[in-house]
């Protein structure tokens, strides 16, 4: 898919690489979009991927003496669900996060890749917007900073240029907000509509209103005379229903396979009511978990394998540890990193399902953390630590997931097997005592179409019994 892979040591390495093949080099980070783009012909014309997901200090969450939270490009939407930061001074993008795919999903996506992708039905751009938020591009030309309402020229169209980098995103810390979300089904789906609510008050009395909507125009949109409406006046039940008809009225949506036009217009006053009732109640925080699956394990978040630059061409090989044990694999430098194991490493534990991030049968862990192996460039396995199902059992001693889903006869076919077991290794690893909830939560990225899951998480809850 592509002819050459540069692991940059920095960023000035990167931005190197991006004005010496002017459009023809993309940077990767996450990949869970750019990935299926190319598979799939969306993106044509990459020769080249720079990977920054190695480069330090990109993957903090700060707060400036302006009160200002500046995320760098590696910041993860798992990592912004597990910010105390972010909870407590942005916590629509919390929310917005944790509704982003799957646990492993979230482990690779970053908030700067959902910017750039520029989906309107993209869930974090639109607190991302509410919250002021601005983006620093940079090239080897300098920098400019662009206000997010500015930086989207139409769907997928932003004002990137071909070798600027998007190097930090700064928003501002509010009082109150929600984040809301219609979708088909309650993990691993876009947004058929979503709502952002910010506002602040003087005692109970609303003084600013930031509005704003996603999937239901080209952009993400302000809720321009709904904003205005709320200043001045009480959340009363009957302001909450004119605002409510007045963000539906803002939205210019489309028809298309997941909806009607006029159904995302009833749908967005819903949710938007609804919001603005929970802002009104202090409930706009519940049903946020207080302990979110991450699949990260015990430790804090993983330490990624040390780099100090090196480029993947075809002929050079890749250089990795799985299962505890060193590879030197000569081909596959232009794989996914499911296909490098399981054709190149001869680990054919590790499933292929769908190979779009939908299944989770190719869940691995990469440098600690649960992924989506489809979704992973091979070249990034280059002098990284990763663990698949062989490496889950201590010689002939079954791991007690792995005991427990015999027990409980949680096999049917056995294919999406494997990904469950790792979903579940990790998340006891992370939480020995899961609640019911926390189970099904650690397993939404996870597809079986032989059971109804009754079975997979009783034996993940006797495989805790056992911790």
């Amino acid at each position: 898919m592509w002819q050459k892979y540069i692991n940059a040591a920095n960023l000035d390495e990167a931005l190197t690489a991006l004005a010496e093949y002017q459009g023809k080099a993309r940077i990767i980070a996450g990949g869970t979009d750019l990935l299926l783009e190319m598979e799939r012909g969306v993106r044509k014309g990459i020769d080249v991927l720079v990977d920054v997901t190695r480069v330090a200090g990109l993957d903090r969450i700060t707060l400036d003496e302006q009160r200002m939270i500046h995320l760098g490009p590696m910041v993860t939407h798992n990592q912004c669900v597990a910010s105390k930061l972010i909870k407590e001074n942005a916590f629509p993008l919390a929310q917005a996060c944790w509704q982003v795919g799957s646990p492993q999903i979230r482990n690779r996506g970053t908030i700067a890749g959902n910017v750039i992708t520029a989906s309107p039905a993209n869930d974090s751009i639109s607190p991302l917007m509410a919250l002021g938020a601005k983006v620093t591009l940079r090239s080897q030309k300098g920098e400019r900073v662009v206000a997010l309402v500015d930086f989207y020229t139409g769907v997928r169209k932003t004002v990137m240029q071909p070798d600027e980098l998007l190097v930090d995103i700064a928003l501002e810390t509010n009082q109150k907000g929600v984040y809301t979300k219609y979708a088909l089904r309650r993990a691993q789906a876009i947004s058929v509509v979503n709502s952002t609510i910010v506002l602040t008050f003087e005692k109970d009395t609303v003084t600013h209103a930031s509005i704003t909507m996603g999937s239901v125009a080209p952009t993400i949109i302000h809720a321009k005379e709904a904003e205005a409406f709320l200043a001045g006046k009480k959340l009363s039940a009957d302001a909450i229903e004119t605002a409510a008809a007045l963000i539906s009225k803002a939205s210019t949506p489309i028809s298309d396979i997941r909806s009607s036009a006029q159904y995302r217009q009833e749908i967005v006053r819903v949710i938007s009511r609804r919001g603005l009732t929970a802002l009104a109640e202090g409930k706009e925080r519940a049903g946020f978990p207080l302990q979110p699956i991450l699949l990260w394990g015990a430790s804090e978040r993983r330490v990624a394998g040390t780099n100090s630059g090196s480029t993947i061409q075809e002929d050079t090989p890749i250089e990795t540890t799985i299962n505890g044990k060193h590879y030197t694999l000569e081909h596959g430098q232009h794989k996914t990193l499911l296909r490098l194991l399981r054709e190149e490493a001869v680990l054919t534990g590790t499933k292929e399902g769908c190979a779009e991030g939908e299944c989770g049968a190719c869940t691995v862990y990469l440098d600690g953390e649960a992924v989506m192996s489809c979704l992973v460039p091979a070249p990034r396995a280059h002098h990284a630590v990763i663990t698949t199902i062989e490496g889950i059992a201590d010689g002939d001693q079954l791991h007690p997931v792995q005991q427990a889903f015999i027990q409980e006869g949680a096999v049917q076919c056995g294919y999406c097997t494997p990904g469950f077991i790792m979903s579940a290794v990790k998340l006891l690893e992370e939480n020995p005592k899961p609640s019911e909830e926390q189970i099904k939560y650690a397993i939404t990225g996870n597809l079986c179409r032989c059971t109804g899951y009754y079975k997979i998480v009783k034996a993940i809850e006797q495989a805790a019994l056992q911790n």
